[in-house]
Parts: structure tokens; sequence; C-alpha cells
């Protein structure tokens, strides 16, 4: 019979792509982790692991295990929470991806969590849309923050959460605008923007473009504190969300600016997959969410 510890380290194979990082993650020695999926191979009569000199990938047959894998691992999870929940106990870790617009919200919504079900311990991991898409179907994260135009619908359930628009961060000495400016204003500053894999950085390309803009882009980053450092220190203005601006307050040495012409918005939504039964902690995230609305 296949046990449960198998199951995990295949996972964890499956998630990280490499045998040293996913022996230390499941707490065992590599030498040992490469062991036990060896014998599961052979219980199983199949191999699971293209190998090499490094890890080459699953073979047909061991990407359809970890399929079955993941969803034994989450039927087990979801019966280890219930039996908490029977006792009036919420407990758990909840992973959430949360796209780097989001981050300031997803602190908020946390919160509210928090207050809710002091036992539920949330894992936030910043990743991109596509990131969290792909891990939301694999399975390794729990529910994602992201943009609702950006996930389809399909084996989903999808919250509105709220509409995300944009503010210029720039530099007090930079500019003497104290009040709303167009985008094409935007792109005669020193910008420094998040990297252009990220959706958010795809937007704004796409405002510029429309507008046949070509902006300063002097930085690009995976997060928005090395830019906010960089307008505070006078070295660039940024293109943020207004979210965050209101969740982090006035920072000196800069001045807020509205964009408009066009006013840009976009949906942030919670996603989670469509589970039956649902795992409790992620029943009481979206009560949360209900109650925000």
């Amino acid at each position: 019979m296949i046990e449960i510890r198998d199951l995990q380290l295949l996972s964890a194979l499956a998630r990280h792509r490499h045998f040293a990082k996913a022996a230390e993650e499941c707490g065992i020695s590599q030498p040992a982790f490469s062991m036990r999926i060896r014998n599961l191979e052979d219980r199983l009569g199949v191999s699971i692991v293209r190998r090499a000199n490094r890890f080459q990938g699953l073979t047909e047959e061991g990407e359809m295990i970890v399929r079955r894998a993941r969803r034994i691992l989450d039927d087990a999870k979801a019966l280890e929470q219930e039996l908490l929940a029977t006792r009036g106990e919420i407990s758990g870790t909840l992973i959430l991806g949360v796209i780097p617009t989001a981050l300031a919200f997803t602190g908020r919504l946390i919160k509210r969590l928090h207050a809710a079900h002091p036992k539920i311990v949330t894992r936030i991991e910043t990743l991109s849309a596509s990131s969290i898409q792909q891990k939301l179907d694999e399975g390794t994260i729990d529910a994602g923050v992201t943009y609702g135009d950006s996930i389809g619908t399909d084996l989903r359930m999808v919250q509105p959460l709220y509409e995300e628009t944009y503010v210029l961060l720039v530099p007090e000495h930079m500019t003497p605008e104290t009040g709303p400016i167009p985008w094409a204003r935007v792109a005669d500053f020193p910008l420094s923007l998040l990297e252009p894999q990220m959706q958010n950085r795809r937007i704004l390309d796409r405002i510029f473009a429309d507008q046949g803009l070509h902006p300063q882009v002097v930085a690009e980053t995976s997060g928005f504190t090395a830019s906010m450092v960089m307008a505070r220190e006078g070295l660039a203005a940024a293109v943020v969300p207004r979210v965050l601006v209101r969740a982090l307050g006035h920072l000196e040495g800069t001045k807020t600016l509205s964009l408009v012409d066009p006013v840009v918005s976009k949906p942030i939504c919670l996603a989670t997959l469509s589970r039956d039964p649902e795992l409790p902690t992620i029943d009481a995230l979206r009560r949360v969410v209900t109650a925000l609305r």
C-alpha cells in the first residue's frame, strides 16, 4: 500500500523539480529521499522520474500519480481540518498567492480573518498572475488574490474584492503639480516599474502603447518596495496602486498624484478551487470576503 509520506515526498519533488530542495523541505536527507522514491517505483512497477545527471522531470505515469497524490493529500488535509472544526476550531495553514499590487489589501484581509479565526496561520507568497493560476490548479496554494480578468472560472470560484486604480508616486522636486495629471505626463519622468513579465507592468505598457508614449524606465523591480524607496530618495517616480499608498500613508519627500486621461481600473478577486468537500480554512476565508462586500 502507498504511504501518505511517499505521496508527500513525490508532491514536493514535482513542486521543486529538484531532489535536494524537495528533500530539504521534507526534512530528510537526499539519499533517503531518493531511496524512498526508488522504492515507490519498485512497489508500483513503473518509472516515476526521468533520471540523468540531474532531475529531468516526471514520466507520464509519474504525472498521473502526482495528480492523484495531490487530491489524496488535499482530502487528508480537509479531513484533519473538519475534525478540528467539529470541536469549534478552524485551524491550519492557509497558503495565499498574491500579486504584488494586492499585498496591502491582503494584509487587511488577513487581519479580518485572524480576528474571526485566530488559529488559522496564513502564508503569503508573492506571485505573478500566471503563477497563481498554475499553482492554484496544481494545489500548491489554497487561494489567490489576483486580477479577475486573468483567471478562468472553470473549476474555480471567483469573488470580487475591489477595483485596482493607479497613482503616480513622484519625488517632490520633480514637479510642482499637486492635482491629477494625465498619463501622457507620466512618460516625462524617470520611472521605476515592475518587471515586464508581471501583469501590472503589462497593463501599464498597454496604456503607454495605446497613447503612443515611450516612458523613461530607469529601473525594474519584482515588488514595489524598491520603487517607493527610489521615489523617496528622489531618483525616480513610480506608478503604484492607490490601495498601497492608502495603506502606508504619506511617504516623506514625495507627492501622490491621481492619474487621468484615461482613468484606468482593473478588477481584483479572490480565486479558489471548487472542492467537495471544501477545506474549512478556505470556507472561512470566503466568508470573510463576503462580509467585506
